[in-house]
């Protein structure tokens, strides 16, 4: 999973705004300004840069010492000193990346994209797409649950008006413009199952884009055309017409063939190639994929916890499987909308075509969307409810052939769903000791403090430090995507001892801290700048690989294997809103870990795999609260006694 960490945080109003937008950039701190207006000049941009082959190097002994014994330290540094010696293939592949780097317009892009996404095999539900929930609602009848999903898509399509008229506003961070090219790659676009390799198209890019949705209930899929001849989008109360039209013709559960798209890729692929053998089959596919975006209505939530937000973060990431909605997807688009009975909202995305930025925003749009009243709904709510509206060609339900061969595809892609759902968990939480207000009044970076106190959480369930995952944006570079901030540092690791050592002064416990989060702080701006360590170390092993050589001894080292088996996949994800994102961990043994800080409240979405012996998500959360008012109280005592 690549998520990014630097969601931005809109700060600002409505569409159509003369005022500038605020963001705060939730890995540095800085502010970022949006312009107005989108600009064609992202040639502008510099291109992303091959770091210095030393200066990487040196950055990765620093990242692996606090995960490696003394010994096994020894023998990293013997292996890098060897790589990048003069007669070490480390010279030699830098400089055939510093050639690749003058050929593209960015050396990364599209080995990024088939390493992290086409080329990866286990499923995309639980292993790679992110869930994000919606502020929870309450709906009383099934016209409330529509009512909102109409606005809903209204909504999102008054964004794509935005992106179609390039008025998406232009991020800065600091004086440096940012890359924007993502905004235009989440709608209308579709991954492409294959063998050994998935594709991925944009068919809102092509000359003649899509028009229309597919909506899910039940397991059955309805095109319905959300444009009116004259190209005008329709009204929410026509979008509502039509998808009571959709609920009243799908009443019964259909073949829930939507479940083959949370196969292993190879097993999918193969099964596509199966089912688009069917003529009927093939039609209503191309419907799907080349959709502008899904959006699926569910029942009640299946097997709840008890914790709502829990129970919605589920249903975004998995659907509750194979009894629940898993049915009612199509995972291979990049948007799902999912819109529950009881108010469960939010969103799974394929992670291929972009970072979380123009997620966030799209689900910040349409809440102030709603909000904003421009439904239309609040003028009609005097009228009868199902009064006649102008005459719409009916939803066009998508019919699938159902072969005993692509029947039995269905049945093993349940056992296989129901295995990943089994062994997910997930503890989601509203913190609320403190918020970022408070952070930011001790001159402390929001991001870096929640990260040391993700640090010392692991640290005090597991006794050692664990490998750490956090993503910056390198979006100052043209077709930027992410680099890896390596959290776990000896820095973190002196902190979190520190703070569990009863004999330690609140002096020295508040020295360390502060001195964590501010390592912290430098990896990520090295990081945003493109100087960190993982990317580089991708692209000489990809360029040893393609140019024929052994892969280097240095990437089968304890070292690089410990410092690469991230047990701590996190993100930061701001929003206005009381959203919060949610995913799966990236290892067997490890932990994932969403969070939004707000003023004065955190919302944490955290998961662990019940196959693990050592890991638990619960057990997570209390360790992760426990540190971080452990933290607060460190923090105020020592100011306290600087007043002394």
């Amino acid at each position: 999973m690549a998520l990014s960490a630097t969601l931005l945080l809109r700060q600002g109003l409505l569409h159509g705004t003369k005022n500038c937008i605020l963001r705060a950039n939730s890995a540095t701190g800085t502010m970022v300004v949006q312009s107005r207006y989108f600009r064609d000049d992202q040639e502008s941009l510099p291109r992303l840069p091959v770091p210095p082959l030393e200066d990487t190097l040196n950055k990765y002994l620093k990242t692996v010492k606090p995960l490696v014994t003394d010994e096994e330290f020894r023998l990293t540094e013997e292996l890098v000193k060897k790589f990048k010696s003069s007669d070490g293939v480390g010279p030699k592949l830098q400089q055939s990346l510093l050639e690749r780097a003058k050929t593209k317009d960015n050396w990364l892009y599209d080995w990024w994209m088939n390493t992290a996404y086409l080329d990866y095999r286990w499923p995309v539900v639980v292993w790679s797409s992110p869930g994000l929930v919606f502020p929870l609602q309450e709906f009383k009848t099934l016209d409330d649950q529509l009512s909102f999903a109409a606005k809903m898509i209204v909504g999102a399509l008054d964004y794509k008006k935005m992106v179609d008229e390039k008025s998406v506003p232009v991020e800065y961070m600091g004086k440096d413009k940012l890359d924007m090219s993502q905004y235009f790659n989440i709608l209308g676009t579709c991954r492409i199952p294959g063998v050994t390799r998935d594709s991925i198209k944009f068919f809102g890019k092509e000359s003649n884009p899509p028009k229309h949705i597919v909506v899910a209930h039940n397991n059955h899929f309805f095109k319905i055309n959300v444009y009116c001849d004259n190209g005008e989008v329709l009204s929410v109360r026509q979008v509502l017409h039509q998808l009571r039209n959709v609920v009243e013709r799908s009443t019964h559960p259909a073949s829930p063939v939507g479940l083959l798209t949370t196969q292993n890729r190879n097993v999918w692929g193969k099964a596509y190639k199966k089912i688009r053998k069917d003529k009927m089959n093939r039609a209503s596919v191309d419907e799907i994929q080349q959709s502008i975006f899904l959006l699926a209505l569910d029942g009640p939530i299946v097997n709840p916890t008890g914790n709502i937000m829990t129970d919605a973060a589920l249903n975004c990431v998995h659907g509750n499987g194979p009894e629940g909605y898993a049915g009612n997807r199509w995972y291979d688009k990049t948007l799902q909308f999912i819109v529950g009975k009881k108010g469960a909202v939010g969103l799974t995305y394929e992670h291929t075509p972009a970072e979380g930025p123009p997620i966030a925003n799209l689900m910040d749009h349409i809440m102030d969307y709603i909000a904003s009243g421009k439904d239309g709904l609040v003028a009609e709510s005097k009228r009868e409810p199902h009064a006649p509206v102008m005459e719409l060609p009916r939803p066009q339900r998508l019919m699938f052939n159902i072969s005993p061969d692509i029947k039995q595809e269905i049945e093993d892609a349940k056992v296989s769903l129901q295995s990943l759902v089994d062994d997910l968990e997930m503890t989601c939480f509203n913190f609320t000791g403190f918020g970022k207000d408070f952070i930011k009044s001790q001159k402390l970076s929001p991001d870096s403090f929640l990260q040391m106190a993700i640090q010392l959480a692991f640290y005090r369930i597991h006794k050692e430090p664990g490998a750490h995952y956090e993503s910056a944006s390198t979006r100052k570079f043209l077709y930027g995507r992410t680099e890896t901030i390596r959290s776990c540092s000896v820095e973190s690791v002196e902190f979190a001892e520190t703070m569990l050592n009863p004999e330690v002064s609140v002096s020295d416990k508040c020295a360390a801290l502060r001195k964590a989060v501010d390592a912290h702080k430098n990896y990520v701006k090295e990081a945003v700048n493109a100087r960190g360590v993982d990317r580089h170390l991708l692209g000489l092993k990809l360029t040893a690989i393609e140019s024929g050589f052994d892969v280097p001894t240095l990437f089968m080292d304890v070292g690089y294997i410990r410092s690469s088996h991230m047990r701590l996949s996190t993100s930061q994800v701001p929003a206005r809103c009381e959203a919060f994102m949610c995913f799966g961990p990236l290892v067997p043994d490890g932990y994932g870990c969403c969070y939004n800080p707000r003023p004065n409240n955190i919302m944490f979405g955290t998961s662990a795999f019940n196959s693990s012996p050592e890991t638990d998500s619960a057990t997570f959360r209390e360790a992760l609260e426990k540190s971080l008012m452990d933290m607060h109280d460190v923090l105020l005592q020592d100011g306290l006694k600087s007043k002394l």
